[in-house]
């Protein structure tokens, strides 16, 4: 039985190879969109709920990342929005769609934002909804997912849809139904694969939003390490050129 960390990263190894090679085109697209907006002074809205905020927060507010960025989530409902913090303990709260329109109100968005929504299994409520309304409100969306995962789901939204579905570009992660990637006697899986792949490919789409516009002339407004000397004041500076645009800190 091949199991233990050495299997583990044998088939990570794989994975990755295989998204950086057949997202490349995807990843392209998604980048061609999100440069427009922040050539438009639009800013980038990520979302993500449970271990998806991790990849929210790869595309938010991330040292070596883009600064016109905010990360969206569930707890805006209680930080902005005046909700009691227990609201959050509900365990069907992701799957509610009716908290995607608050979390939308709640944000400081303008016309030429896009939108990057972030759900491996791309079936829940709430990200299905934000979805919907982010494209009735005229705004592009890019949908990190697992294909193989949301095709084999049942949505539970009540129009039926998925996240990969309202997409104007998919990005898929590679993560097989349920994402663990190494099985065990019985059916047992374990190994989850959803969080690296995706981080990859926020990150990828970073990379190319930053050649695009370096190739162009532009100075692409990245932060820096706030543990670095300067970085502090250098992420003041660009963070002031989006006062009332960006949140910071939640």
């Amino acid at each position: 039985m091949d199991v233990g960390a050495a299997a583990y990263v044998r088939r990570i190894e794989e994975l990755v190879d295989e998204v950086a090679r057949t997202q490349a085109e995807p990843v392209r697209r998604a980048a061609a969109i999100l440069t427009e907006s922040l050539r438009a002074g639009g800013v980038i809205n990520a979302f993500g709920s449970g271990h998806s905020e991790a990849i929210a927060m790869e595309i938010a507010g991330r040292a070596g990342g883009l600064v016109p960025t905010n990360r969206l989530a569930l707890r805006d409902i209680v930080i902005y929005g005046g909700e009691t913090a227990g609201v959050l303990s509900a365990a069907e709260l992701e799957r509610d769609p009716s908290v995607a329109r608050r979390i939308y109100d709640l944000a400081p968005i303008e016309p030429q934002d896009a939108f990057v929504l972030v759900s491996s299994s791309g079936v829940n409520g709430s990200v299905v909804e934000l979805a919907s309304i982010v494209k009735d409100r005229g705004h592009p969306l890019i949908a990190l997912t697992s294909v193989r995962h949301s095709t084999e789901m049942t949505s539970r939204h009540p129009s039926g849809r998925r996240l990969m579905d309202l997409a104007d570009v998919v990005l898929d992660n590679g993560a097989p139904y349920g994402d663990a990637i190494l099985p065990l006697p019985g059916g047992a899986a374990f190994g989850a694969v959803s969080t690296i792949t995706s981080a990859l490919l926020a990150q990828m789409v970073v990379a190319e939003v930053v050649r695009a516009l370096t190739e162009a002339g532009e100075d692409p407004p990245l932060y820096l390490s706030a543990n670095v000397a300067g970085g502090d004041e250098h992420n003041r500076a660009l963070e002031s050129r989006y006062a009332g645009r960006i949140r910071r800190g939640a």
